[in-house]
């Protein structure tokens, strides 16, 4: 039986950066050369990064990323790697570019190629297209209508991309057709909670459909709202795991494969969904034997706490990274949400690039200042304190402003003094709001809701507990000092802008309040639905209405960390204006 050293490249890409993503795959494609890998593969769109959403209709990009590919194939033949089959994900283009209804402009593809020998030897686009949640891909692919196979010393390797195999039907059965001895399927699969259990179920399934190992290659790191958690995954043709990689993190996942030798006669013709065979012989001969690898076996797991923190901390660090900072600013109150935001920070940046500022007001409490104080202290991020009293005098001797636009104002001002202290030091300003604040509008427009990205805005706020406990708890663990002050942990929450006020004024009890939003706003299901769960109906129709008024808010929050099946955002996407109300 023909035996085969499968190099899975769990990477992080960065969109529309091909010099360095190209740089990236070389590097990686050496060190597997190197390992003695006979077959490296890269994620989905590894090479243009990914989502490329309406960069996928300019034609200018579309040529760039095939320009870029043809000069990727060339240099790994040039540094002596060409006799290595290297599988890359890539934007292309339909050969044929007739005008047809319903088509993007300009024909794109999400596709991947197979390079070997200085050039592109196969390549193939995605045939299913996802189209729900953050997918958009009937807005901007044209699905492909092949079986790619290519035969690799002696094997047959058939090969896909993502949502073919989430997907019932196409590739899946059809490698099984072909007689492929192996499916290997390149993803880009975006995290969201608990998705590695739902996706290990998957590719057991498809590895038994399609009646051969199945390797499931997955993407790693961040891109805008999206983070990527990587644990790639490799099973035998029962679906038993082989080998698993870590989460979140950028691996070269080696693996020995004894796989079935390819059939005499290459397979050949239409097999399931109307799915034409495209065969490339790269190798034809099975290796002579060779020294094996020990059994890589599954890395350990996370818990479901530390998955989401570590999402939390990944998704962070990418954006703030990415787009050219190097530390961040947050209005520190003393309270848990901002705390937990400065924890997230000082984990993915780096306690020296975090800026903390406490800005008290007349209606700030004592705890409030010595909360904040004694967070930096335990962080060790830069600390100072901007009293906004003096600005609030002038704004209220200018307008005499009451009620809410008071309270409001005093918000405001706050996030006027991150946009400028970001203004004069070069800081991207984090929003401390979380999901259960955004679903209510417990806000306030161009006050706390200020900033360039918001890390736990898809956290509701008995989860921001529960991370903000466990993050303490891991560090005790470790003989460390825990981040987050007790009685930060321990208080009523309050926003501080009147004398006494708590969240409870306003909102009902998080516990409760969170198990309706999340029946609502992540199920999707109606008032009668939910009143029939065994919630009180007045309740539910004051929760329902808040949420429904707020669309105009959420519009205007910025990005932030997707960790759940239904973030506000892409997944949610509900007009503003909207007589419609399930709340009355």
């Amino acid at each position: 039986m023909p035996s085969l050293r499968l190099a899975l490249q769990q990477t992080d890409s960065c969109v529309g950066d091909l010099a360095g993503n190209a740089e990236t795959i070389v590097r990686r494609t050496r060190h597997a050369a190197g390992q003695g890998a006979h077959l490296v593969a890269f994620p989905e769109m590894a090479l243009t990064g990914y989502p490329v959403e309406d960069l996928a209709l300019r034609p200018s990009f579309v040529e760039a990323s095939r320009a870029a590919l043809t000069a990727l194939a060339a240099r790994l033949a040039a540094e002596g790697l060409g006799e290595l089959p290297v599988v890359v994900g890539y934007l292309d283009r339909c050969a044929e570019d007739l005008p047809r209804y319903g088509r993007p402009a300009g024909s794109p593809q999400n596709a991947a190629a197979v390079l070997y020998g200085g050039a592109v030897a196969l390549s193939f686009a995605k045939h299913h297209l996802p189209n729900y949640g953050v997918f958009d891909e009937f807005r901007y692919f044209v699905p492909g209508d092949t079986l790619p196979v290519v035969r690799v010393h002696g094997v047959d390797v058939a090969l896909a991309i993502c949502e073919d195999l989430w997907q019932e039907g196409g590739r899946v059965p059809a490698a099984r057709s072909a007689g492929a001895g192996l499916l290997l399927s390149v993803n880009a699969s975006p995290y969201e909670r608990d998705k590695d259990d739902t996706r290990l179920a998957l590719v057991r399934k498809r590895a038994r459909e399609a009646g051969c190992t199945t390797a499931y290659l997955a993407m790693t790191g961040g891109q805008d709202d999206l983070v990527f958690d990587g644990d790639s995954i490799v099973v035998d043709r029962e679906g038993e795991v082989i080998t698993r990689a870590p989460q979140f993190t950028e691996e070269c996942v080696l693996v020995d494969l004894d796989l079935p030798a390819a059939a005499a006669e290459p397979p050949s013709g239409t097999v399931d969904d109307g799915l034409r065979i495209d065969h490339v012989t790269l190798s034809p001969e099975p290796l002579p034997a060779y020294l094996r690898l020990a059994p890589g076996g599954e890395a350990g797991r996370l818990g479901d706490t530390e998955e989401i923190y570590t999402a939390l901390v990944v998704g962070l660090r990418a954006y703030v990274t990415k787009n050219g900072f190097r530390s961040v600013v947050i209005g520190l109150s003393g309270g848990i949400d901002s705390a937990l935001v400065a924890a997230l920070a000082c984990d993915a940046l780096g306690a020296e690039n975090v800026h903390g500022v406490a800005m008290p007001s007349a209606y700030s409490s004592e705890h409030s200042l010595t909360d904040a104080a004694d967070l930096a202290f335990r962080t060790g991020l830069a600390f100072r304190t901007v009293p906004i009293g003096p600005m609030f005098d002038a704004y209220m001797g200018a307008l005499g402003l009451t009620g809410l636009a008071e309270e409001n104002l005093q918000s405001r001002l706050r996030g006027t003094t991150l946009m400028a202290l970001s203004n004069q030091e070069g800081h991207l300003v984090l929003a401390p709001g979380n999901k259960s604040e955004l679903a209510c509008g417990y806000s306030t427009l161009y006050g706390d809701s200020v900033g360039a990205y918001g890390p736990i805005k898809d956290v509701y706020k008995t989860v921001v507990f529960q991370l903000a406990r466990w993050r303490n708890q891991a560090a005790a663990d470790r003989g460390e000092t825990p981040p987050i002050p007790e009685n930060t942990l321990t208080k009523p929450p309050s926003a501080e802008l009147r004398p006494g006020q708590v969240d409870t004024d306003s909102l009902p009890d998080y516990d409760v309040l969170d198990r309706v939003l999340e029946q609502y706003v992540d199920r999707d299901r109606g008032r009668a639905e939910i009143v029939a769960e065994g919630f009180d109906e007045e309740l539910v129709t004051r929760v329902l209405r808040m949420v429904d008024t707020a669309e105009y808010k959420r519009r205007q929050y910025p990005p932030g960390t997707k960790i759940s099946a239904k973030g506000f955002g892409k997944d949610r996407r509900l007009p503003v204006t909207n007589r419609w109300r399930e709340g009355g």
